[in-house]
C-alpha cells in the first residue's frame, strides 16, 4: 500500500514551544538561536511554523475512551473499561470542575499561533527572493482555514465562543475580558473566514503552483468547502436555529446568544454550501475494484487518500483504534462494542428498516448464525463484528469463527476487563493487516471530512428548504446505491413522501453511513434529539450467557441524561481567568 507522506509534518521540533509569546522563538541562550521576528525571515523557520500550527488539529481521535467521546458517549458504542473518562459523562458525574475531553484552552492556543502567522509571514526575505508573493498567500490562506476549523471545533462542543478577529492575544489571559459571541456572529465570522481562504487556496494540495502526493494533508479549497458546508448545516439545525429553551442563555448584558427566530434561510445557505463542494467536480464516492459493496465501503477508510477523501490527518493514533476494537485472539483488547439500538438501525439487504422489511427474523438460528444478522445491509457486515461472523486479521491469520458468548475464545470468562459488553465489535476502520503483538501497523490518514458526508448534508438542507426536489433523493440514493441497497423509487421502495417522512429517511441513512465517524454524538445534539438517545437503557447480547441464552436483548447500561449535555462546560479554571465567559445552561 502506498504511503503518501507530507513531508514538513518532520519538521516539528521544540522550536515552536513557546511561539504564542510574541517575543521570542526559543529563549537566547545560546546566541545561536533565531528570534521570532528573524523566523518570518527565513522560509524553513516559517514553514516549520505553519507546521506547528497544524499540529493542533486533533490526530488523537482514534481514541474514543479517553481524548474524545464522540462514540462512546451516544447511543454508538459501549466501551469496556470503567476507568475512562467517557464512563464519567455517561454516569452523570462530571462538573465544570472536573471536565473530561476540555479542550478549550488547546484551540485557543491553535488560533492564536495562526493568527500570529498571519500577521507575521508577509514581507519574509527569502520566500519573496525564490517564491514571490503567490507562496506567502497560500500560506496566509492555510492558517486561515485552520483557525476557522480550530473555532468550528470550539463551536460544535461549546456553542457560543469567543471571537478574537485578528488579534493575536490568549482568550484566558487576565487582563484580556472579552464575552462569548452570539453563535450567528461566530457562524458568520468563520463563513468569511472560510470563504476568504478558499479564493486563495490551490484546489488540489501543492506548494508552488506542482501537485505533490507529499503535500497531502494541507489545506485546499475543497476542504474550506466542505467545513463551511458542516458548519452551516449545525448552524441551520434546531438546536441553534430559533430554539427558544436557550432564551435565557445570555451574556451578563443580556445579550441573547442562541438565536430565537427560525430561519429557513439558513437551511438554503447549508445546501447551497454543500453543493458548492459537489459542483468542484474534484471528488467521488469510492468504490473498491469490481464494485463489491462490502469491500467499497470498508475501504472509503482503509485506501489512502482515495477520491472520496476531502480531509484527513497524516499524523494520528488509529493504531490505538485497532487496539481497542480488535478481538483479544487477535491480539486486541475487545473494547469497542456497538449497542444493540446501532446494530438495530442497519437497514436489511432490501434497503428497509427492520420493522418494515418482510426479511428480519429474530428468532432461530441458520447454518449456526443467530437469523437476526441474516439479510442485513452490506454496510453492517463492514461494520460489525458479531457473534459466529468470521474475521481474519491480527494474530489470526486465517478466517476464524467469532465467539463473544460468555465461555467462547473472547468471551467475559477469561477477559476480565476485556470483553464486550454487548456482544458486538465494531470493525470499521479496522485494518486486517495490523497486528498489536508484533506491533505492526498499516499506516494511513484519519479522514475527517468525505464526500459521503457532504452528499448527506445537502440532501437534509435541501429538505428543510427546498422539500421535493429531485436532488434530495438523487444524492441520497447514491449513498444507498454505492452501499449495495435498492434505492428510493424502485419497486417495492417508494421515494418517502413530505418533508418529515424524507427528514426521517435522512436522519437514518446518515446514522448508518457516517457510524462510528465521530458524527452521531453531534447530530443527535444538533437534532435536539438527545433525551431520546441517551437517556435510560442502552442494549446487547447477554454476554453472560452461553449457546442460545447469548442471544437476548440485556440492558448492558444505563446512561444518565442532563439537558446540560448539550455543550461542555468551560473549566471552572479557565471561568476564573476569563470572567466575562458565561457557562453553558446546566453547569
Amino acid at each position: 500500500m502506498i504511503r503518501k507522506r507530507i513531508a514538513f509534518w518532520l519538521c516539528l521540533f521544540t522550536m515552536c514551544i513557546n511561539t504564542w509569546s510574541c517575543k521570542k522563538f526559543l529563549d537566547q541562550v545560546p546566541d545561536d538561536r533565531i528570534t521570532i521576528e528573524e523566523v518570518f525571515q527565513k522560509k524553513q523557520a516559517s514553514e516549520q511554523y505553519l507546521a506547528n500550527v497544524y499540529s493542533y488539529i486533533m490526530d488523537s481521535e482514534g481514541n474514543q475512551w479517553d481524548a474524545n467521546p464522540w462514540t462512546t458517549t451516544c447511543d454508538e458504542i459501549q466501551d469496556s473499561w470503567t476507568s475512562h473518562a467517557c464512563t464519567k459523562i455517561n454516569l452523570g458525574v462530571i462538573s465544570s470542575g472536573n471536565v473530561p475531553f476540555a479542550k478549550w484552552a488547546h484551540y485557543y492556543k491553535g488560533i492564536r499561533s495562526a493568527s500570529y502567522f498571519i500577521n507575521h509571514i508577509d514581507g519574509n526575505k527569502e520566500i519573496l527572493a525564490l517564491n514571490g508573493q503567490q507562496l506567502i498567500d497560500q500560506y496566509k490562506a492555510e492558517a486561515r482555514c485552520l483557525r476557522a476549523w480550530f473555532y468550528f471545533c470550539l463551536m460544535r462542543q461549546y456553542g457560543p465562543v469567543v471571537l478574537l478577529g485578528e488579534n493575536e492575544i490568549d482568550v484566558n489571559a487576565k487582563d484580556i475580558q472579552l464575552p462569548r459571541s452570539s453563535f450567528d456572529e461566530c457562524v458568520a465570522f468563520v463563513s468569511s473566514e472560510l470563504d476568504a481562504a478558499a479564493v486563495i487556496l490551490p484546489n488540489v494540495p501543492s506548494r508552488n503552483g506542482q501537485q505533490s502526493d507529499l503535500e497531502y494533508g494541507r489545506m485546499t479549497k475543497g476542504i474550506a468547502l466542505a467545513i463551511k458546508s458542516r458548519l452551516l448545516l449545525y448552524a441551520a439545525s434546531p438546536l441553534y436555529n430559533g430554539n427558544t429553551d436557550y432564551a435565557g442563555y445570555t451574556n451578563t448584558d443580556g445579550k441573547v446568544l442562541i438565536s430565537q427566530t427560525y430561519s429557513q434561510a439558513k437551511w438554503e445557505a447549508a445546501a447551497k454550501a454543500a453543493l458548492a463542494v459537489i459542483q468542484m467536480g474534484l471528488y467521488n464516492l469510492y468504490k473498491a475494484p469490481g464494485g463489491d459493496p462490502v469491500t467499497s465501503y470498508r475501504n472509503i477508510l482503509l485506501e489512502p487518500w482515495n477520491v472520496e477523501t476531502i480531509f484527513a490527518r497524516p499524523a494520528n493514533n488509529l493504531w490505538d483504534w485497532e487496539n481497542h476494537c480488535n478481538l483479544r485472539s487477535a491480539g486486541g483488547w475487545n473494547g469497542m462494542s456497538p449497542t444493540q439500538e446501532m446494530v438495530d438501525a442497519y437497514f436489511m439487504a432490501d434497503g428497509k428498516s427492520i420493522r418494515e422489511s418482510s426479511t428480519y427474523n429474530e428468532n432461530g438460528f441458520t447454518n449456526g448464525v443467530y437469523n437476526m444478522y441474516l439479510n442485513r445491509e452490506p454496510r453492517f457486515y463492514a461494520s460489525v463484528t458479531y457473534n459466529r461472523s468470521e474475521w481474519q486479521g491480527g494474530a489470526l491469520t486465517t478466517p476464524t469463527t467469532v465467539d463473544l458468548s460468555y465461555s467462547g475464545r473472547d468471551g467475559k470468562k477469561d477477559g476480565k476487563e476485556d470483553y464486550s459488553h454487548t456482544g458486538y465489535l465494531s470493525r470499521k476502520n479496522l485494518h486486517p493487516g495490523s497486528n498489536r503483538l508484533t506491533n505492526s501497523f498499516v499506516s494511513r490518514p484519519y479522514v475527517m471530512i468525505r464526500l459521503g458526508e457532504i452528499y448527506l448534508n445537502y440532501a437534509e438542507a435541501l429538505n428543510e428548504y427546498d422539500p421535493g426536489n429531485a436532488d434530495i433523493a438523487k444524492y441520497l440514493n447514491l449513498i444507498r446505491e454505492r452501499a449495495g441497497i435498492p434505492q428510493y423509487g424502485s419497486p417495492g421502495l417508494p421515494v418517502p413522501a413530505g418533508k418529515e417522512a424524507m427528514r426521517e429517511k435522512i436522519k437514518a441513512e446518515r446514522r448508518i453511513e457516517l457510524a462510528f465517524e465521530t458524527h452521531r454524538w453531534f447530530d443527535i445534539r444538533r437534532w435536539k434529539i438527545l433525551e431520546q438517545t441517551v437517556n435510560g437503557a442502552l442494549h446487547g447480547m447477554n454476554v453472560d450467557g452461553d449457546s442460545d441464552d447469548f442471544y437476548k436483548r440485556t440492558t448492558i447500561t444505563n446512561r444518565v441524561y442532563r439537558k446540560a449535555y448539550y455543550w461542555f462546560p468551560v473549566e471552572q479554571t479557565e471561568l476564573d481567568r476569563a470572567r466575562l465567559v458565561v457557562q453553558a445552561p446546566g453547569w
